[in-house]
């Protein structure tokens, strides 16, 4: 059961508001979509990031299983040497994503992202023309046969990656999902 009456529409829109600065037409559709306003949205981060912070809010997985309730599917993960479990939570925005947790022992979150959902198709990315806002997630580029190499890069911000494309560009993620691409860096 969310707490606080904060569940996953709020947790929506706290993925849509780090969105915000990069695709802002985007999310006006999205927030239309969810029947709320920019007002919404900005009070919805400005709650998460106090419960965030505050002492008695839940740490690691439970914090997400305390406003998106139980994972949709929870599965063993080895990423090398190491063992962690993946946390999945459908996202209604984004039917075909799911929203991903890596969890390592005690619970301790690794990563938190935007995937694609098992067995839903992903788009076919032949060329870096193919990369458009909203359309794929990290994994997804990263294993695209027509980008390679592909080259991780420290992002922006903690919800922020980016990979350098094999053609010179840079595409940027928020929470997992492409925000743009940058041909000039």
């Amino acid at each position: 059961m969310p707490v606080n009456d904060f569940g996953p529409l709020q947790f929506q829109l706290v993925l849509l508001r780090r969105m915000a600065d990069h695709q802002p037409h985007l999310v006006e559709d999205a927030l239309r979509t969810l029947g709320v306003g920019r007002a919404e949205m900005r009070e919805a981060n400005r709650r998460w990031q106090a419960m965030v912070r505050s002492r008695g809010f839940p740490h690691g997985e439970h914090r997400f299983r305390s406003v998106l309730g139980p994972a949709e599917t929870v599965s063993a993960r080895r990423i090398g040497d190491l063992e962690c479990r993946a946390l999945l939570w459908p996202v209604p925005l984004w039917p075909d994503l799911r929203f991903e947790v890596l969890a390592g022992p005690g619970g301790a979150v690794w990563n938190e992202w935007l995937v694609r959902a098992p067995g839903a198709a992903g788009p076919v990315l032949a060329s870096a023309e193919d990369l458009r806002p909203w359309s794929c997630t990290v994994d997804e580029v990263a294993a695209a046969p027509a980008l390679r190499p592909v080259r991780p890069m420290e992002g922006t911000a903690p919800s922020r990656w980016r990979l350098a494309l094999g053609d010179g560009s840079v595409a940027h993620f928020t929470w997992g999902l492409l925000q743009y691409v940058d041909r000039t860096d």
